[in-house]
Protein backbone atom coordinates (compact mmCIF):
# COMPACT_ATOMS: atom_id res chain seq x y z
CA UNK A 1 0.00 0.00 0.00
CA UNK A 2 1.24 3.51 -0.80
CA UNK A 3 2.02 6.05 1.90
CA UNK A 4 -1.21 7.88 0.96
CA UNK A 5 -4.39 6.92 2.82
CA UNK A 6 -5.98 6.30 -0.58
CA UNK A 7 -5.46 3.28 -2.81
CA UNK A 8 -3.73 4.43 -5.99
CA UNK A 9 -5.38 2.83 -9.04
CA UNK A 10 -4.21 2.72 -12.66
CA UNK A 11 -6.77 1.69 -15.30
CA UNK A 12 -5.52 -0.09 -18.42
CA UNK A 13 -7.88 0.52 -21.32
CA UNK A 14 -8.59 1.37 -24.94
CA UNK A 15 -11.04 4.31 -24.73
CA UNK A 16 -14.13 2.28 -23.87
CA UNK A 17 -14.59 -0.11 -20.97
CA UNK A 18 -11.92 1.78 -19.00
CA UNK A 19 -13.95 5.00 -18.98
CA UNK A 20 -17.15 3.14 -18.09
CA UNK A 21 -15.53 1.29 -15.18
CA UNK A 22 -14.14 4.57 -13.89
CA UNK A 23 -17.55 6.26 -14.08
CA UNK A 24 -19.57 3.55 -12.34
CA UNK A 25 -17.08 1.91 -9.97
CA UNK A 26 -14.04 4.06 -9.18
CA UNK A 27 -15.07 7.70 -9.66
CA UNK A 28 -16.88 8.42 -6.40
CA UNK A 29 -14.92 6.21 -4.02
CA UNK A 30 -13.31 8.29 -1.27
CA UNK A 31 -10.80 5.52 -0.55
CA UNK A 32 -9.45 5.49 -4.12
CA UNK A 33 -7.41 7.84 -6.29
CA UNK A 34 -7.26 6.94 -9.98
CA UNK A 35 -3.84 8.25 -10.96
CA UNK A 36 -4.04 7.67 -14.74
CA UNK A 37 -5.29 5.58 -17.63
CA UNK A 38 -3.17 3.72 -20.13
CA UNK A 39 -4.26 3.18 -23.74
CA UNK A 40 -3.55 0.68 -26.50
CA UNK A 41 -5.21 -1.17 -29.43
CA UNK A 42 -6.67 1.97 -31.08
CA UNK A 43 -4.49 4.61 -32.83
CA UNK A 44 -4.03 8.10 -31.36
CA UNK A 45 -5.99 7.71 -28.11
CA UNK A 46 -3.05 8.10 -25.73
CA UNK A 47 -1.65 11.53 -24.86
CA UNK A 48 -5.11 12.88 -24.11
CA UNK A 49 -6.83 13.80 -20.85
CA UNK A 50 -10.05 12.30 -19.52
CA UNK A 51 -11.63 15.73 -19.03
CA UNK A 52 -12.88 17.32 -15.79
CA UNK A 53 -16.41 17.44 -17.25
CA UNK A 54 -16.36 13.63 -17.00
CA UNK A 55 -13.89 12.93 -14.20
CA UNK A 56 -15.85 15.05 -11.71
CA UNK A 57 -14.92 17.37 -8.83
CA UNK A 58 -12.56 14.86 -7.19
CA UNK A 59 -10.38 15.15 -10.32
CA UNK A 60 -10.55 18.86 -11.20
CA UNK A 61 -7.66 18.64 -13.69
CA UNK A 62 -8.96 15.52 -15.38
CA UNK A 63 -6.96 12.29 -15.65
CA UNK A 64 -4.00 11.74 -17.96
CA UNK A 65 -4.04 8.95 -20.58
CA UNK A 66 -0.62 7.40 -21.27
CA UNK A 67 0.67 4.72 -23.66
CA UNK A 68 0.42 1.22 -22.23
CA UNK A 69 4.11 0.73 -23.03
CA UNK A 70 4.86 3.06 -20.08
CA UNK A 71 3.05 0.79 -17.59
CA UNK A 72 6.01 -0.11 -15.34
CA UNK A 73 7.25 3.47 -15.18
CA UNK A 74 3.79 4.77 -14.30
CA UNK A 75 3.38 2.20 -11.51
CA UNK A 76 6.64 3.40 -9.92
CA UNK A 77 6.08 7.13 -10.43
CA UNK A 78 2.54 7.12 -9.03
CA UNK A 79 3.07 4.55 -6.27
CA UNK A 80 0.29 2.49 -7.82
CA UNK A 81 -1.32 -0.11 -5.55
CA UNK A 82 -3.82 -1.67 -7.97
CA UNK A 83 -3.86 -1.97 -11.75
CA UNK A 84 -7.19 -2.96 -13.28
CA UNK A 85 -7.38 -4.18 -16.87
CA UNK A 86 -10.44 -2.81 -18.67
CA UNK A 87 -10.39 -3.61 -22.38
CA UNK A 88 -11.32 -6.59 -24.50
CA UNK A 89 -10.55 -9.19 -27.19
CA UNK A 90 -7.39 -10.40 -25.46
CA UNK A 91 -5.91 -13.92 -25.39
CA UNK A 92 -5.96 -15.30 -21.86
CA UNK A 93 -2.18 -15.72 -22.00
CA UNK A 94 -1.75 -12.03 -22.89
CA UNK A 95 -3.92 -11.01 -19.93
CA UNK A 96 -1.68 -12.94 -17.57
CA UNK A 97 1.44 -11.47 -19.18
CA UNK A 98 0.01 -8.07 -18.28
CA UNK A 99 -0.65 -9.35 -14.78
CA UNK A 100 2.96 -10.49 -14.53
CA UNK A 101 4.20 -7.06 -15.64
CA UNK A 102 2.02 -5.40 -13.00
CA UNK A 103 2.98 -7.78 -10.19
CA UNK A 104 6.69 -7.52 -11.03
CA UNK A 105 6.42 -3.73 -10.85
CA UNK A 106 4.94 -4.01 -7.34
CA UNK A 107 1.17 -3.60 -7.81
CA UNK A 108 -1.84 -5.88 -7.54
CA UNK A 109 -3.64 -6.92 -10.73
CA UNK A 110 -7.43 -6.76 -10.90
CA UNK A 111 -10.25 -7.78 -13.28
CA UNK A 112 -13.63 -6.36 -12.24
CA UNK A 113 -16.66 -8.64 -12.38
CA UNK A 114 -19.47 -7.51 -14.73
CA UNK A 115 -21.73 -7.52 -11.65
CA UNK A 116 -19.84 -4.46 -10.40
CA UNK A 117 -20.21 -2.48 -13.63
CA UNK A 118 -23.60 -3.42 -15.16
CA UNK A 119 -26.18 -0.66 -14.65
CA UNK A 120 -29.80 -1.77 -14.05
CA UNK A 121 -32.52 -0.34 -16.29
CA UNK A 122 -36.21 0.33 -15.69
CA UNK A 123 -36.87 -1.16 -19.15
CA UNK A 124 -36.10 -4.69 -20.38
CA UNK A 125 -32.55 -5.01 -21.69
CA UNK A 126 -31.39 -7.45 -24.36
CA UNK A 127 -27.60 -7.63 -24.66
CA UNK A 128 -25.83 -8.90 -27.78
CA UNK A 129 -22.20 -9.78 -27.10
CA UNK A 130 -19.62 -12.18 -28.57
CA UNK A 131 -16.69 -14.41 -27.80
CA UNK A 132 -14.49 -12.53 -30.35
CA UNK A 133 -14.59 -9.50 -32.59
CA UNK A 134 -16.09 -10.37 -35.99
CA UNK A 135 -18.37 -13.22 -34.90
CA UNK A 136 -21.48 -11.49 -36.24
CA UNK A 137 -22.84 -9.26 -33.49
CA UNK A 138 -24.00 -6.64 -35.99
CA UNK A 139 -26.29 -8.90 -37.99
CA UNK A 140 -27.47 -10.58 -34.78
CA UNK A 141 -28.36 -7.19 -33.29
CA UNK A 142 -30.25 -6.26 -36.45
CA UNK A 143 -32.18 -9.53 -36.29
CA UNK A 144 -33.02 -8.97 -32.61
CA UNK A 145 -34.14 -5.43 -33.38
CA UNK A 146 -36.47 -6.67 -36.12
CA UNK A 147 -37.96 -9.33 -33.85
CA UNK A 148 -38.67 -6.67 -31.23
CA UNK A 149 -40.32 -4.44 -33.82
CA UNK A 150 -42.43 -7.39 -34.97
CA UNK A 151 -43.58 -7.67 -31.34
CA UNK A 152 -44.65 -4.02 -31.50
CA UNK A 153 -41.82 -2.74 -29.30
CA UNK A 154 -40.03 0.56 -29.74
CA UNK A 155 -36.30 -0.12 -29.59
CA UNK A 156 -33.41 2.08 -28.52
CA UNK A 157 -30.04 0.68 -29.53
CA UNK A 158 -27.19 1.58 -27.20
CA UNK A 159 -23.84 0.93 -28.76
CA UNK A 160 -20.58 0.13 -26.99
CA UNK A 161 -18.35 3.25 -26.76
CA UNK A 162 -15.90 4.35 -29.41
CA UNK A 163 -14.87 7.80 -28.08
CA UNK A 164 -11.96 8.66 -30.33
CA UNK A 165 -12.65 12.39 -30.75
CA UNK A 166 -13.30 15.29 -28.37
CA UNK A 167 -14.46 13.54 -25.21
CA UNK A 168 -16.37 16.57 -23.94
CA UNK A 169 -18.60 16.39 -27.05
CA UNK A 170 -19.26 12.67 -26.66
CA UNK A 171 -20.79 12.45 -23.19
CA UNK A 172 -24.21 11.40 -24.54
CA UNK A 173 -24.83 11.10 -28.29
CA UNK A 174 -28.10 10.39 -30.11
CA UNK A 175 -28.23 9.28 -33.75
CA UNK A 176 -31.57 9.26 -35.55
CA UNK A 177 -30.41 10.17 -39.08
CA UNK A 178 -27.35 9.61 -41.23
CA UNK A 179 -26.68 13.34 -40.97
CA UNK A 180 -26.32 12.95 -37.20
CA UNK A 181 -23.19 10.89 -37.86
CA UNK A 182 -21.76 13.74 -39.92
CA UNK A 183 -22.63 16.21 -37.16
CA UNK A 184 -20.81 14.12 -34.56
CA UNK A 185 -17.82 13.59 -36.90
CA UNK A 186 -18.01 9.81 -36.58
CA UNK A 187 -15.12 7.59 -37.58
CA UNK A 188 -15.58 4.79 -40.10
CA UNK A 189 -15.74 2.27 -37.25
CA UNK A 190 -18.53 4.22 -35.55
CA UNK A 191 -20.46 4.59 -38.81
CA UNK A 192 -20.18 0.85 -39.43
CA UNK A 193 -22.02 0.16 -36.20
CA UNK A 194 -24.58 2.99 -36.22
CA UNK A 195 -25.65 3.24 -39.86
CA UNK A 196 -27.39 -0.15 -40.29
CA UNK A 197 -29.55 0.50 -37.22
CA UNK A 198 -30.39 4.02 -38.38
CA UNK A 199 -31.33 2.78 -41.85
CA UNK A 200 -33.62 0.22 -40.18
CA UNK A 201 -35.42 3.00 -38.32
CA UNK A 202 -33.88 2.57 -34.87
CA UNK A 203 -32.50 5.38 -32.72
CA UNK A 204 -28.90 4.78 -31.63
CA UNK A 205 -27.29 6.14 -28.47
CA UNK A 206 -23.59 6.08 -27.64
CA UNK A 207 -20.92 8.13 -25.90
CA UNK A 208 -19.08 7.95 -22.59
CA UNK A 209 -21.50 8.46 -19.67
CA UNK A 210 -23.53 5.27 -19.94
CA UNK A 211 -25.73 6.09 -16.93
CA UNK A 212 -26.87 9.30 -18.64
CA UNK A 213 -27.14 7.52 -22.00
CA UNK A 214 -29.39 4.83 -20.51
CA UNK A 215 -31.71 7.35 -18.85
CA UNK A 216 -32.10 9.25 -22.12
CA UNK A 217 -32.77 6.04 -24.06
CA UNK A 218 -35.34 4.84 -21.55
CA UNK A 219 -37.45 7.93 -22.32
CA UNK A 220 -37.80 6.86 -25.96
CA UNK A 221 -38.05 3.08 -25.89
CA UNK A 222 -39.93 0.05 -24.62
CA UNK A 223 -36.80 -2.11 -24.82
CA UNK A 224 -33.08 -1.35 -24.64
CA UNK A 225 -30.86 -3.27 -27.06
CA UNK A 226 -27.22 -3.33 -25.94
CA UNK A 227 -25.05 -3.76 -29.05
CA UNK A 228 -21.69 -4.75 -27.65
CA UNK A 229 -18.23 -4.05 -29.02
CA UNK A 230 -15.32 -6.46 -29.45
CA UNK A 231 -16.08 -9.31 -27.04
CA UNK A 232 -16.80 -7.03 -24.08
CA UNK A 233 -19.38 -7.82 -21.40
CA UNK A 234 -22.60 -5.76 -21.18
CA UNK A 235 -22.64 -2.34 -19.55
CA UNK A 236 -26.30 -2.92 -18.55
CA UNK A 237 -27.83 -5.78 -16.58
CA UNK A 238 -29.65 -7.82 -19.24
CA UNK A 239 -32.98 -9.60 -19.09
CA UNK A 240 -31.64 -11.68 -21.98
CA UNK A 241 -27.93 -12.13 -22.68
CA UNK A 242 -27.13 -13.30 -26.22
CA UNK A 243 -23.54 -14.29 -27.08
CA UNK A 244 -22.31 -14.97 -30.63
CA UNK A 245 -19.63 -17.61 -31.33
CA UNK A 246 -17.66 -18.25 -34.53
CA UNK A 247 -16.77 -21.78 -35.71
CA UNK A 248 -14.19 -20.28 -38.09
CA UNK A 249 -12.18 -19.76 -34.89
CA UNK A 250 -13.01 -22.90 -32.90
CA UNK A 251 -11.74 -22.89 -29.33
CA UNK A 252 -11.48 -19.12 -29.15
CA UNK A 253 -14.69 -19.12 -27.10
CA UNK A 254 -12.60 -20.55 -24.22
CA UNK A 255 -9.33 -18.71 -24.86
CA UNK A 256 -10.14 -14.98 -24.96
CA UNK A 257 -10.98 -12.34 -22.36
CA UNK A 258 -13.72 -11.48 -21.66
CA UNK A 259 -15.33 -13.57 -24.40
CA UNK A 260 -15.32 -16.69 -22.25
CA UNK A 261 -17.15 -14.69 -19.57
CA UNK A 262 -19.84 -13.86 -22.12
CA UNK A 263 -20.07 -17.53 -23.10
CA UNK A 264 -20.58 -18.59 -19.50
CA UNK A 265 -23.07 -15.78 -18.72
CA UNK A 266 -25.21 -16.20 -21.85
CA UNK A 267 -28.86 -17.23 -21.91
CA UNK A 268 -28.69 -17.74 -25.70
CA UNK A 269 -25.59 -18.63 -27.72
CA UNK A 270 -25.69 -18.03 -31.47
CA UNK A 271 -23.21 -20.24 -33.33
CA UNK A 272 -22.90 -18.22 -36.51
CA UNK A 273 -21.51 -19.00 -40.00
CA UNK A 274 -22.14 -22.74 -39.66
CA UNK A 275 -22.68 -23.13 -43.40
CA UNK A 276 -19.20 -21.90 -44.33
CA UNK A 277 -17.28 -23.49 -41.44
CA UNK A 278 -15.74 -26.95 -41.32
CA UNK A 279 -18.37 -29.23 -39.68
CA UNK A 280 -15.69 -30.52 -37.28
CA UNK A 281 -15.12 -26.94 -36.09
CA UNK A 282 -18.85 -26.44 -35.56
CA UNK A 283 -18.90 -29.56 -33.40
CA UNK A 284 -15.90 -28.29 -31.42
CA UNK A 285 -17.73 -25.05 -30.60
CA UNK A 286 -20.93 -26.92 -29.69
CA UNK A 287 -18.99 -29.26 -27.40
CA UNK A 288 -17.27 -26.35 -25.66
CA UNK A 289 -20.63 -24.65 -25.12
CA UNK A 290 -22.05 -27.85 -23.62
CA UNK A 291 -19.14 -27.98 -21.18
CA UNK A 292 -19.03 -24.29 -20.22
CA UNK A 293 -22.74 -23.38 -20.31
CA UNK A 294 -24.98 -26.45 -20.68
CA UNK A 295 -28.17 -24.55 -19.82
CA UNK A 296 -27.90 -22.00 -22.64
CA UNK A 297 -30.23 -22.12 -25.63
CA UNK A 298 -28.06 -22.76 -28.70
CA UNK A 299 -29.06 -21.20 -32.02
CA UNK A 300 -27.16 -22.29 -35.12
CA UNK A 301 -27.16 -19.72 -37.91
CA UNK A 302 -25.62 -18.59 -41.18
CA UNK A 303 -24.70 -15.13 -42.40
CA UNK A 304 -25.25 -15.55 -46.15
CA UNK A 305 -23.64 -12.91 -48.35
CA UNK A 306 -25.24 -11.10 -51.26
CA UNK A 307 -24.28 -8.38 -53.74
CA UNK A 308 -26.52 -6.26 -55.92
CA UNK A 309 -25.07 -7.71 -59.14
CA UNK A 310 -23.49 -11.08 -58.49
CA UNK A 311 -22.89 -11.65 -62.21
CA UNK A 312 -20.81 -8.47 -62.20
CA UNK A 313 -18.25 -10.11 -59.90
CA UNK A 314 -17.61 -13.15 -62.09
CA UNK A 315 -14.28 -13.08 -63.88
CA UNK A 316 -13.22 -9.75 -62.38
CA UNK A 317 -10.06 -8.73 -60.54
CA UNK A 318 -11.50 -7.47 -57.26
CA UNK A 319 -10.22 -5.45 -54.33
CA UNK A 320 -11.96 -6.65 -51.17
CA UNK A 321 -12.50 -4.16 -48.31
CA UNK A 322 -13.41 -5.72 -44.98
CA UNK A 323 -14.44 -4.47 -41.52
CA UNK A 324 -11.26 -3.17 -39.85
CA UNK A 325 -11.45 -4.54 -36.27
CA UNK A 326 -12.50 -7.99 -37.52
CA UNK A 327 -9.19 -8.25 -39.38
CA UNK A 328 -6.90 -6.46 -36.93
CA UNK A 329 -7.34 -7.39 -33.26
CA UNK A 330 -10.10 -9.83 -34.30
CA UNK A 331 -7.30 -11.82 -36.01
CA UNK A 332 -9.47 -12.96 -38.94
CA UNK A 333 -7.53 -13.19 -42.25
CA UNK A 334 -10.73 -12.52 -44.23
CA UNK A 335 -14.39 -11.61 -43.87
CA UNK A 336 -17.66 -11.49 -45.80
CA UNK A 337 -16.12 -9.73 -48.80
CA UNK A 338 -13.59 -12.49 -49.39
CA UNK A 339 -16.37 -15.09 -49.08
CA UNK A 340 -18.47 -13.17 -51.63
CA UNK A 341 -15.57 -12.84 -54.08
CA UNK A 342 -15.02 -16.60 -54.05
CA UNK A 343 -18.71 -17.45 -54.05
CA UNK A 344 -19.54 -15.26 -57.04
CA UNK A 345 -16.55 -16.27 -59.17
CA UNK A 346 -14.01 -13.46 -59.02
CA UNK A 347 -11.01 -14.25 -61.22
CA UNK A 348 -8.55 -12.73 -58.73
CA UNK A 349 -8.59 -11.13 -55.30
CA UNK A 350 -5.98 -8.38 -55.64
CA UNK A 351 -3.40 -8.02 -52.89
CA UNK A 352 -3.53 -4.36 -51.73
CA UNK A 353 -0.35 -4.45 -49.65
CA UNK A 354 2.05 -3.18 -52.36
CA UNK A 355 -0.20 -0.13 -52.82
CA UNK A 356 -0.90 0.67 -49.15
CA UNK A 357 -0.37 4.29 -48.09
CA UNK A 358 0.78 5.77 -44.77
CA UNK A 359 -0.92 4.26 -41.72
CA UNK A 360 -2.63 1.63 -43.89
CA UNK A 361 0.82 0.28 -44.75
CA UNK A 362 1.66 0.33 -41.03
CA UNK A 363 -1.52 -1.65 -40.31
CA UNK A 364 -0.41 -4.41 -42.68
CA UNK A 365 3.04 -4.43 -41.07
CA UNK A 366 1.51 -4.82 -37.60
CA UNK A 367 -1.10 -7.43 -38.52
CA UNK A 368 0.87 -9.86 -40.68
CA UNK A 369 -2.00 -12.36 -40.99
CA UNK A 370 -3.90 -9.85 -43.19
CA UNK A 371 -2.80 -10.37 -46.79
CA UNK A 372 -5.13 -10.02 -49.78
CA UNK A 373 -7.93 -7.98 -48.20
CA UNK A 374 -7.98 -4.32 -47.17
CA UNK A 375 -9.09 -3.40 -43.63
CA UNK A 376 -11.36 -0.33 -43.59
CA UNK A 377 -9.29 1.71 -41.15
CA UNK A 378 -10.57 5.23 -40.56
CA UNK A 379 -9.90 6.58 -37.08
CA UNK A 380 -8.97 10.06 -38.33
CA UNK A 381 -9.34 12.28 -41.38
CA UNK A 382 -5.74 11.52 -42.29
CA UNK A 383 -6.29 7.78 -42.11
CA UNK A 384 -9.50 8.04 -44.16
CA UNK A 385 -7.51 9.89 -46.83
CA UNK A 386 -4.82 7.19 -46.75
CA UNK A 387 -7.47 4.49 -47.12
CA UNK A 388 -8.90 6.32 -50.13
CA UNK A 389 -5.42 6.70 -51.65
CA UNK A 390 -4.76 2.99 -51.15
CA UNK A 391 -7.98 2.08 -52.96
CA UNK A 392 -7.14 4.51 -55.78
CA UNK A 393 -3.67 3.01 -56.22
CA UNK A 394 -4.74 -0.64 -56.25
CA UNK A 395 -5.24 -1.97 -59.80
CA UNK A 396 -8.53 -3.86 -60.06
CA UNK A 397 -11.75 -4.09 -62.07
CA UNK A 398 -14.13 -3.89 -59.11
CA UNK A 399 -14.10 -2.92 -55.43
CA UNK A 400 -16.13 -5.21 -53.15
CA UNK A 401 -17.07 -3.22 -50.04
CA UNK A 402 -17.96 -5.60 -47.21
CA UNK A 403 -18.12 -3.05 -44.42
CA UNK A 404 -21.52 -2.55 -42.73
CA UNK A 405 -21.71 0.97 -44.17
CA UNK A 406 -21.74 2.50 -47.62
CA UNK A 407 -18.13 3.72 -47.89
CA UNK A 408 -19.20 5.76 -50.90
CA UNK A 409 -20.72 8.29 -48.48
CA UNK A 410 -17.27 8.90 -47.01
CA UNK A 411 -14.74 8.09 -49.74
CA UNK A 412 -14.44 8.93 -53.41
CA UNK A 413 -13.73 5.54 -55.00
CA UNK A 414 -12.19 5.97 -58.45
CA UNK A 415 -13.36 2.63 -59.88
CA UNK A 416 -16.57 0.56 -59.98
CA UNK A 417 -17.69 -0.58 -56.53
CA UNK A 418 -20.46 -2.69 -55.08
CA UNK A 419 -21.48 -3.55 -51.54
CA UNK A 420 -21.54 -6.96 -49.90
CA UNK A 421 -24.50 -7.44 -47.55
CA UNK A 422 -25.08 -10.12 -44.93
CA UNK A 423 -27.88 -10.88 -42.48
CA UNK A 424 -28.43 -13.51 -39.79
CA UNK A 425 -30.31 -16.58 -40.96
CA UNK A 426 -31.07 -19.05 -38.14
CA UNK A 427 -31.57 -22.73 -38.93
CA UNK A 428 -34.45 -22.83 -36.41
CA UNK A 429 -36.23 -19.49 -36.68
CA UNK A 430 -38.39 -20.03 -33.58
CA UNK A 431 -35.65 -20.05 -30.93
CA UNK A 432 -34.62 -16.38 -30.92
CA UNK A 433 -38.18 -14.96 -31.14
CA UNK A 434 -39.34 -17.23 -28.31
CA UNK A 435 -36.47 -16.21 -26.03
CA UNK A 436 -36.93 -12.52 -26.82
CA UNK A 437 -40.70 -12.61 -26.31
CA UNK A 438 -40.25 -14.14 -22.85
CA UNK A 439 -37.62 -11.55 -21.91
CA UNK A 440 -39.77 -8.54 -22.81
CA UNK A 441 -43.16 -9.90 -21.77
CA UNK A 442 -45.19 -7.11 -20.17
CA UNK A 443 -42.91 -4.32 -21.45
Amino acid sequence: MSVSDKTHVLIMGAAGRDFHDFNVYWKNRDDVEVVCFTATQIPNIEGRVYPPELSGPRYPDGIQIHPEDDLERLIKEHNVDVVTLAYSDLPHEFVMHQGARVNAAGADFCLLSPEHTMIPSNKPVIAVCAVRTGCGKSQTSRRVSQILKDLGKKVAVIRHPMPYGDLTKQICQRFATLEDMDKHECTIEEREEYEPHIRAGSIVFAGIDYEEILRQAEKEADVILWDGGNNDTPFYKPNLHITVADPHRPGHELRYYPGETNLRMADVIVVNKVGTADPKNVQTVLANIKTANPNATVVQANSPVSVADSDGVKGKRVLVIEDGPTLTHGEMPYGAGHVAARQFGAAEIVDPRPFAQGSIKATFEKYRHVTNVLPAMGYSDTQVAELEATIDATPCDLVLVATPIDLGRILKINKPATRVLYELDELDKSLLPDAIAKAVKGA
